[in-house]
């Protein structure tokens, strides 16, 4: 008994220390944007719900918002104006930085506007409801599955940092070739305007007879 609880106990740690889901609460400015960005590989699962948090001064009328989600190469993949709340659904395409920003629509009372983001990938987007109703899954067999789910999240996004850092080391090299003919072409230019600086410099004390 107390070994089972602690397996699940394990588990759970697991779950929470990998999960990829997110919820934020900001403030928007009336004349302001707010962005939240999550750097994400492709073909992973992405949801989000926001909604706009009713003030105390107008907890009937709530101000609307406006948002757009967007591809790291710039694509629109959730565009909506003037709303109080809403949600977006996409499989990534791209890996890279990808962006939501929210900003105040006709906002009524002329102040700040409360949103309310969850922001779930990967693993955390999955269903497990459905997950476990279709394949008949309980307890311990429901925790294990999501936990493996985990790992293989894990894997996925070592190998996807292991990537981005073959990526990064191959800019720095170039970069610093670069850099390395650049100090050369520098030393060479410097040593030239040098040489023609003495030979100016000699012509003239010869021509005023000083040497």
């Amino acid at each position: 008994m107390w070994k089972n609880k602690g397996m699940l106990l394990a588990i759970v740690f697991f779950l929470c220390l990998f999960s990829t889901s997110h919820a934020v609460w900001f403030t928007l400015p009336p004349s302001d944007t707010k962005c939240v960005s999550e750097d994400i590989h492709k073909n992973v699962v992405v949801l989000g719900d926001y909604v706009v948090v009713p003030s105390a001064n107008h907890p009937s009328l709530p101000a609307t918002i406006s948002i757009r989600v967007s591809s790291p190469f710039g694509n629109n993949l959730h565009d909506k104006d003037n709303i109080t709340m809403g949600n977006f659904a996409f499989t990534t395409i791209e890996s890279g930085n990808y962006l939501a920003c929210f900003w105040v629509g006709e906002n009524q009372g002329g102040g700040d506007v409360s949103v309310n983001l969850d922001w779930k990938v990967g693993i955390a987007a999955k269903d497990w409801d459905s997950i476990a109703r279709k394949e008949k899954l309980q307890g311990v067999e429901l925790e294990l599955r999501k936990l493996e789910g985990a790992v293989e999240s894990i894997h996925e996004n070592l190998i996807y940092l292991k990537g981005r850092e073959a990526e990064m080391r191959i800019v720095s090299e170039s970069t610093n070739s670069r850099v390395a003919l650049f100090s050369l072409l520098s030393l060479g230019i410097c040593i030239a305007v040098s040489v023609v600086q003495l030979w100016h410099l000699k012509r003239y004390f010869h021509k005023k007879k000083l040497i």
